[in-house]
């Protein structure tokens, strides 16, 4: 299901102090980096990504095959910083970066 703009809004302003968890280098998405994507946004559900990718267009293509291949929702994408959230199945309220 889509995000609303008011959810994506919500989502924005609890990202905004978060620090990247995730960097996705020059290999792309390898299956160690799906690996730890899945796993944070299972902890976490809200991360923020680090792409150290210098041409745009590549960027976002990898943005774009990350929130596909995690069944991710991109919230927002700034420079080389990614926003997305996927709702866990069973949120822990110690890890998960919505319920603190």
């Amino acid at each position: 299901m889509p995000l609303t703009p008011d959810r994506k809004k919500a989502l924005r302003s609890l990202g905004h102090n978060l620090k990247p968890v995730v960097t996705v280098a020059g290999k792309g998405l390898s299956e160690g980096v799906m690996e730890e994507l899945n796993r944070a946004l299972e902890d976490h559900e809200l991360i923020k990504v680090k792409l150290m990718i210098a041409d745009r267009e590549v960027r976002h293509q990898v943005i774009g095959q990350l929130c596909e291949q995690s069944g991710a929702e991109l919230v927002q994408e700034i420079g080389k910083i990614a926003l997305i959230y996927r709702q866990a199945e069973k949120p822990d309220p110690r890890l998960s970066n919505l319920l603190r």
